[in-house]
């Protein structure tokens, strides 16, 4: 590898970095402002979404730009064309956690009611699959990202538990429709975020073996002897 595609590898590093930790960020916020019924953290939410949109951009401007003037192979091929994909799903879970926020924002502003579903579960769920799909492309650990995409079933399976409980919960508290519906919706976004964090890990393993795992594929042959 060349001395200038090394430095464009640590820039576009260093911008995921940054961009994965604003996204987990805003995760956390999102859900938090849930738990705590606070407005002002889920607007903080909403208000910085259009600076991860911008950091995405420019991540992709940078990768597009390095393919051109350097043209990569190998391993560093696939480190970008990964990057790329990365990107586009942490920016679609930015804004899912606005939506979530924009859900927490409406409900601390209604009475609260009687949760009868358990939707810790399937917050801690999704954001430790987020961390560790986020783990697993940092620190290129390909077992770690093969474990988040085996846990995407669990994500899947709450969910549905948990829109059969609202449901059910609707017939019998009419007058709590709208928190109740604002939590399906919740519910979706959070599984949602479980899905692109499987994108992430699956990526994560193509950037670190060759191999294309989408689908329930199975492992393909490294391309290029795993260079």
């Amino acid at each position: 590898m060349s001395a200038h595609l090394q430095r464009e590898i640590d820039v576009l590093k260093r911008m995921v970095l940054s961009l994965a930790a604003s996204v987990e960020d805003s995760v956390w916020k999102a859900v938090k402002s849930i738990h705590q019924r606070d407005a002002r953290l889920a607007r903080e939410v909403i208000e910085g979404d259009p600076e991860i949109d911008q950091v995405e951009v420019r991540v992709e401007e940078e990768c597009l730009k390095t393919l051109a003037l350097h043209q990569p192979v190998a391993m560093d091929l696939r480190f970008i064309i990964a990057v790329l994909k990365m990107t586009n799903d942490l920016e679609r879970i930015g804004d899912l956690a606005v939506n979530i926020a924009e859900q927490g924002e409406f409900l601390a502003a209604h009475t609260p009611i009687d949760v009868p579903f358990d939707f810790d579960r399937l917050a801690n769920h999704t954001q430790d699959m987020l961390r560790k799909s986020l783990d697993a492309m940092i620190n290129l650990d390909a077992d770690t990202a093969r474990a988040v995409c085996r846990a995407d079933e669990t994500a899947d399976a709450i969910n549905h538990e948990m829109f059969a409980q609202i449901s059910e919960c609707i017939l019998q508290h009419t007058n709590w429709m709208e928190q109740l519906l604002r939590f399906r919706s919740i519910s979706r976004y959070l599984e949602r975020i479980a899905d692109h964090a499987t994108n992430i890990a699956e990526d994560a393993v193509y950037m670190v073996e060759g191999n294309i795992i989408r689908h329930g594929m199975p492992d393909s042959p490294k391309g290029d002897g795993g260079a």
